[in-house]
């Protein structure tokens, strides 16, 4: 059985991508009054970068924890780490960019060296659970 886990989301962070999203609307709709056939690519292209990005990652940052791993999806992006090479699991407000929409992280060190921040909305419901299915 498979459990979600919805990022804890920081309202900063809301602010920040509404903010890019707002002013590279602003600026698309400028260069759009202004450009003609193919140029009308270029804002075209930075309006979908510009608010469909951030609404993706907004909408689909999650972390899934199955019986055999922990799957972490934030937009595009995706890792698939079994749960039997977790080695670690740290508390940390690490600003690194991650698949993680809250300065209050959790560190996941995996695997040789490898690592991973996520912000599960209830930690301590996450790792328990995530410790659960390691002992299993």
């Amino acid at each position: 059985m498979s459990t979600v886990y919805r990022s804890r989301v920081d309202r900063w962070l809301v602010a920040v991508l509404v903010a890019a999203a707002v002013t590279c609307l602003g600026a698309s709709i400028v260069s759009l009054r202004t450009a003609s056939g193919i140029e009308l690519l270029v804002p075209l292209a930075a309006l979908l970068g510009g608010i469909g990005l951030p609404l993706w990652l907004l909408a689909t940052t999650r972390y899934t924890l199955t019986d055999e791993r922990l799957e972490v999806t934030s937009g595009p992006f995706r890792w698939r780490i079994p749960l039997a090479q977790i080695t670690s699991i740290t508390p940390t407000s690490n600003p690194l960019s991650s698949p993680a929409l809250s300065l209050d992280r959790l560190r996941v060190a995996y695997g040789s060296g490898k690592t991973v921040l996520i912000s599960p909305e209830d930690k301590r419901r996450f790792i328990e659970d995530l410790e659960g299915r390691r002992a299993a």
